[in-house]
């Protein structure tokens, strides 16, 4: 008997531990399957992009970095689909523990009602019943038995109960746990498809890169184009800059960077304390070329410089600002189409590679408020990109790092 009960004390509490490890794990599990999900809307969007670009075109350095891009979220992907796997299988194995605890419980149940179905098959008759509480020694003692007769029926049905409440909870437990099987069968045959999708772009991006080493003269004359077009940009901007900072006269020479009316200092706090919750420039686009400096991805030995990022999107996108502010600047650059410069109070930023403009200087701008179309270059492989800076006056900054989470 007490084997019996300290068996059941060891189910009930594996129960409750069960519990509460299966409320950590589902919050996990719904973290995973929502990354999960975005991770492949990103990917699918990715595709929207390169059938978009030019099929006579297939070699790009644009088409390089989408494919890039693409690949490490198919690894991202198969990570989250192996952490669901193996959820499932943390999740499976505690089925099974649960429906042995709840056959070991039953079986147990089971034999306790079997030996009072005979005892009761011996004693069944009425008579003895009524004998049994005739018998007594005295009125108290009768009525004490009579009790006891009660209670032991009573006993008896809640036994029977029981062996239905833990056929049901098996049977519960056996559903669960062909429905988690199914499910990580269905894992394991999307983590096939995606392993076999990745070594397709994988050879894809071989392709492109042999196709590119080709080009190294064309790739050669396009960067330095390229670098001209940048350098043109980066010397507007500092112009107005320099244009914003001699708009107020100082105190003192020792004084640097602007000077900030109070509504101008409110813009800049805000502005500041939005750092890594902005919207994007774009309604919806992935980053292909990052802040700073880095190997070209086919030129050996050649260094990019970037003052921002490079975003691509789709063609017809529309730029938009990411906060509000006072358009500075719109300006055609040879050979790099129209830019617009923001001004958040002591922040700027810098819409490039437009083909066209909705706004003008001195207007005033809201967040997500579009500002102009995005070129799309019918030369090169139909891309789509924006070219995005952030400067806190004359300091370049890293928009990664002040845009919010796609």
């Amino acid at each position: 008997m007490e084997y019996t009960i300290l068996r059941l004390y060891r189910f009930i509490s594996f129960t409750l531990l069960a519990c509460v490890a299966f409320s950590a794990f589902g919050q996990s599990l719904e973290d995973l399957r929502k990354h999960k999900e975005k991770t492949a809307s990103e990917i699918e969007y990715i595709n929207t992009l390169l059938k978009e670009t030019n099929s006579n075109a297939k070699a790009s350095l644009n088409r390089l970095s989408v494919l890039e891009k693409q690949i490490k979220l198919q690894d991202i992907l198969i990570s989250n689909i192996t952490g669901e796997i193996g959820y499932l299988d943390s999740s499976i194995n505690q089925n099974i523990i649960r429906i042995d605890s709840l056959s070991i419980a039953l079986q147990s149940v089971k034999s306790k009602y079997a030996a009072m179905i005979r005892y009761a098959n011996r004693n069944q008759n009425n008579n003895n019943q009524l004998l049994f509480i005739l018998s007594a020694s005295d009125f108290n003692q009768a009525y004490k038995r009579f009790i006891y007769l009660r209670q032991y029926a009573d006993y008896r049905r809640k036994q029977a109960d029981k062996i239905s409440l833990f056929k049901n909870s098996i049977s519960e437990q056996l559903l669960e746990f062909n429905k988690r099987k199914d499910e990580k069968q269905r894992l394991l045959t999307s983590k096939v498809n995606q392993t076999v999708i990745i070594e397709q772009r994988k050879k894809q991006q071989k392709d492109v890169y042999s196709e590119l080493k080709k080009k190294e003269k064309d790739l050669n004359s396009k960067l330095d184009s390229q670098r001209k077009t940048e350098l043109r940009l980066q010397q507007l901007i500092e112009r107005v800059i320099a244009d914003e900072a001699r708009k107020v006269s100082r105190k003192s020479s020792k004084e640097k960077g602007f000077i900030l009316t109070s509504e101008e200092k409110l813009l800049s706090g805000d502005f500041s304390n939005n750092r890594g919750k902005f919207p994007w420039p774009v309604q919806r686009g992935i980053i292909t070329d990052h802040f700073g400096e880095h190997p070209h991805a086919v030129l050996k030995y050649v260094v990019m410089r970037n003052a921002g990022v490079d975003i691509t999107t789709q063609a017809n996108a529309k730029a938009r600002a990411i906060f509000k502010g006072e358009v500075t600047k719109v300006i055609a650059i040879p050979g790099g189409n129209i830019a617009v410069i923001i001004r958040h109070g002591n922040y700027l930023t810098v819409y490039s590679n437009l083909s066209e403009v909705f706004v003008k200087a001195g207007q005033q701008v809201e967040g997500k408020e579009e500002i102009g179309n995005i070129f799309t270059d019918k030369n090169d492989d139909n891309k789509t990109v924006l070219k995005f800076q952030l400067w806190r006056e004359n300091t370049k900054l890293d928009p990664e790092e002040w845009l919010k989470l796609m």
